[in-house]
């Protein structure tokens, strides 16, 4: 999770790290540095506690020159956030530096063979084993830097993503990748490397997407050169990236998440018109999902779909199971990425898997996935970024259209991946004669209508942060929804606790008496989701259960409700709609609390502690 970024050039190095290091922030805020390779073959390591600003602070009045150089912003796994323990790390001899994103396994072997050499550690962290092993193969061997790195890591159990420099080799970087992602941007007489390509889009939209368990040389002033770990060459595809650097600014708003719940409404529409691949599309489902349309036979045969994700990925297809089932009846079962693959799971090739993951680089995701691969399941993915890891794995990619997500807290990828998930539910339904084609084509039409209902919510974003400011007194919070809208409970649930530090749980509305009443007093919130459905009488009763026990209710009606209005705290109503669809509406009302909430309580919400962006370690 933590970030990489590394330059070799015409350019001094130094700005263009530390602005990639600001652009990848939101994979780890622990700490910062950077390691400069001057022409005189001087190697300078600058490194910071902290975000990105405390290492320019640090750097400001040091040498900064130097046309190669690699970078790092750390999300800590081995040893504490300090100075001692940030990127990048060094060889004993300092000779040589690199920066890591994953997790050596095998780091404790490593180390005691190298402490057995002679080798001194000055950090807790697994990279500086690694680092130091690979110096040791480079001095043992007589070999050079390529051959070294490629050596060392066949000695290597884990997760990595890594760059190393030579203060004896001024003119090139190596890298490689195994479960971490890495991207290089082929400039003009410029190379770039970093985890996404958030850093690199602003110098060249030509990108290369290094795979697993490739290395990458980058040598100055040659295009890069892409090999397998054994040493045999790799052909590769240079990609044209169609991403603008206004996606990656905050476009005026206070914070990123705020303004990732305001697009919304853009990226909901940009979802329908399902992007470059569904391009020339005659309907709906071909522009939202041709590659269902190329696996339709799968999908109609399937015994069984199996959703597999972590986190807010989870919560949409919690969604989707319940679309799934009603509209194409076909048994649906969903999975934390992190059980699944290691609950010796029964798959058969009669299923279809859907793993969802906004990154498409979820490390527990993709091993969930490639164990579903070896036992003959369709692989799918719900994804939002093109060329990412997960997409690469599986058989057919149904992407999301959301842009780049910055703020750690997903808002726009969620309701993106519920608007192509139910999707897919109607098309499956349709296709197997199970969903009448008037019904399919009522609710394809009120998707489309769902962007404007989006913008109608949003127009209350005052009046919801005026009362959010009065939510700050709260140390614990319960939310409540049934059906299709049991998940958005979650879904607000987490974004709270994510960037409020509130306590907060979500629950089925029935599952009250069973236990959670329990916890309710004058001083916890109750957020009910109530807007009308199948089963809106059901959650008035709980409602009124919570009342008469002096419980706070904080609700979210559907337009011109005035039963449950009246006897809450405070309500958002919103439009009506089908109650299938009503997740995606629903939920952005929870998204605008939890954020005016957290601000009010002075918390960082685009970075909230102990928390990053994209899981790629266990």
């Amino acid at each position: 999770m933590c970030g990489i970024v590394g330059y070799i050039g015409r350019q001094q190095a130094y700005p263009i790290l530390i602005k990639g290091l600001h652009r990848l922030e939101y994979r780890g805020y622990d700490s910062a540095g950077v390691a400069l390779l001057n022409g005189a073959g001087q190697l300078n390591v600058y490194k910071a506690k902290g975000k990105v600003s405390e290492l320019e602070a640090f750097a400001e009045e040091k040498d900064l020159s130097g046309t190669v150089g690699i970078a790092h912003t750390r999300w800590a796994t081995h040893g504490e956030p300090n100075v001692k323990n940030a990127h990048p790390h060094c060889s004993m001899s300092e000779q040589l530096a690199m920066i890591h994103n994953g997790i050596i396994e095998n780091y404790e072997s490593l180390r005691r063979m190298l402490l057995n050499e002679g080798f001194r550690f000055r950090s807790d962290t697994d990279t500086e084993v690694l680092v130091q092993l690979i110096e040791y193969v480079y001095n043992k061997e007589q070999t050079d830097l390529p051959t070294a790195v490629r050596t060392a890591l066949r000695q290597v159990s884990g997760a990595y993503a890594i760059a190393v420099i030579d203060r004896r080799n001024p003119d090139m970087v190596v890298a490689a990748r195994k479960g971490s992602p890495l991207v290089v941007g082929v400039g003009d007489g410029e190379l770039f490397l970093a985890s996404d390509a958030t850093p690199i889009v602003e110098y060249t939209p030509n990108i290369v997407y290094i795979g697993d368990e490739q290395m990458v040389i980058l040598e100055r002033g040659k295009q890069p050169k892409v090999q397998m770990l054994d040493g045999k060459e790799v052909q590769y595809e240079v990609k044209h990236l169609s991403l603008s650097i206004d996606q990656l600014e905050k476009g005026g708003f206070d914070h990123f998440m705020l303004k990732e719940i305001f697009e919304q409404p853009a990226t909901l529409r940009a979802a329908l018109q399902g992007g470059e691949e569904g391009r020339g599309g005659t309907s709906l489902v071909e522009r939202m999902l041709p590659d269902f349309v190329r696996h339709k036979e799968r999908f109609l045969n399937a015994q069984r779909i199996i959703i597999t994700a972590c986190g807010t990925s989870w919560h949409a297809g919690l969604i989707a199971k319940y679309a799934l089932e009603e509209f194409a009846r076909i048994p649906c079962e969903v999975d934390y990425s992190s059980e699944f693959r290691y609950r010796q799971p029964v798959v058969s090739e009669h299923d279809v898997v859907i793993a969802i993951s906004q990154s498409g680089e979820t490390a527990d995701t993709l091993a969930a996935i490639e164990l579903a691969k070896q036992q003959g399941a369709l692989i799918c993915s719900v994804c939002n970024v093109h060329g990412s890891s997960i997409p690469r794995l599986s058989d057919g990619c149904f992407y999301t259209h959301a842009g780049p997500e910055i703020g750690v807290a997903s808002t726009k990828a969620f309701t993106s991946q519920v608007i192509v998930l139910t999707m897919l539910a109607l098309a499956v339904g349709r296709e197997k004669g199970v969903l009448l084609e008037e019904r399919f084509a009522s609710l394809t039409e009120e998707l489309q209508r769902l962007p404007q209902k989006v913008e109608t919510v949003l127009q209350q974003d005052d009046t919801i942060r005026a009362f959010a400011s009065t939510y700050t007194f709260a140390h614990d919070a319960i939310y409540l929804g049934r059906g299709y809208n049991f998940p958005v409970a979650l879904e607000g649930a987490l974004k709270l606790k994510e960037i409020s530090y509130i306590h907060s749980e979500g629950y089925p509305a029935g599952e009250m008496k069973h236990g959670p009443i329990a916890l309710v007093s004058p001083e916890m919130p109750v957020v009910v989701i109530a807007t009308q459905g199948a089963t809106y009488d059901k959650v008035v009763s709980n409602i009124l259960e919570i009342k008469a026990r002096k419980g706070r209710i904080i609700s979210i009606v559907t337009e011109g409700d005035r039963q449950v209005r009246d006897v809450s705290e405070f309500s958002v109503e919103v439009p009506a709609t089908d109650e299938c669809l009503s997740p995606i509406i629903n939920v952005v009302p929870l998204q605008l609390l939890s954020y005016h909430v957290a601000v009010s309580k002075g918390c960082d919400v685009d970075q909230p502690r102990n928390l990053a962006k994209s899981v790629t370690v266990e």
